[in-house]
């Protein structure tokens, strides 16, 4: 392993997660670069135990000293989070706008330096029938992103991720100057 690899990721596991959210290391995917590491992430539901029902994601650190012409340098990170919301907001036509500006947000208050970001941001709207009608309407928002951090200082990233998974679970923001739309939590025991 590189040393600055090391380095990053050793300050990614002495990072404390917010009480409400829940991250533990997972399997990284070992094909799509050299040398990756990963997290997964859910909100903590009303009984204190990890409920991805309520919010969701995963972070995956991509590590190449080749440094891919896409990637602009050696690291690339790869987010995934999802939350379900209200089904009146999944239907405001900004919806999507704002969950991409949450991210953005979340790593300028951070510090997060990066460039090369791109993503989608998804809501997807549902209605029970049948044996399911009884679920009634339901949405979800869903953000895949992936941006190219300028160095090895990968904390802030992870902050910020974790950030925008709290945001959309519509849980109050820890970081100055990141703002909710409303509040979407879906009640759950």
């Amino acid at each position: 392993m590189p040393a600055a690899f090391d380095a990053a990721i050793e300050a990614i596991r002495r990072l404390t997660a917010q009480d409400d959210l829940a991250v533990t290391e997972i399997p990284a995917p070992g094909s799509l670069a050299p040398h990756s590491f990963a997290l997964s992430a859910d909100i903590v539901g009303a009984r204190g135990l990890p409920d991805p029902a309520l919010g969701t994601g995963r972070f995956i650190v991509l590590h190449d000293a080749e440094e891919p012409e896409q990637w602009g340098g050696p690291w690339r990170v790869v987010c995934f989070a999802q939350a379900p919301l209200e089904t009146e907001i999944g239907l405001d036509p900004f919806v999507a706008d704002v969950t991409w500006s949450w991210l953005v947000d979340a790593l300028a208050a951070n510090g997060a330096e990066y460039r090369l970001a791109s993503g989608t941001a998804t809501k997807i709207l549902s209605t029970g029938y049948g044996e399911l009608a009884a679920q009634g309407d339901g949405a979800q928002l869903e953000l895949r992103a992936s941006w190219s951090p300028t160095d090895s200082n990968l904390a802030p990233h992870v902050e910020a991720w974790s950030e925008l998974i709290r945001t959309l679970a519509g849980l109050p923001p820890t970081a100055e100057g990141v703002t909710l739309l409303a509040s979407r939590r879906v009640g759950r025991e």
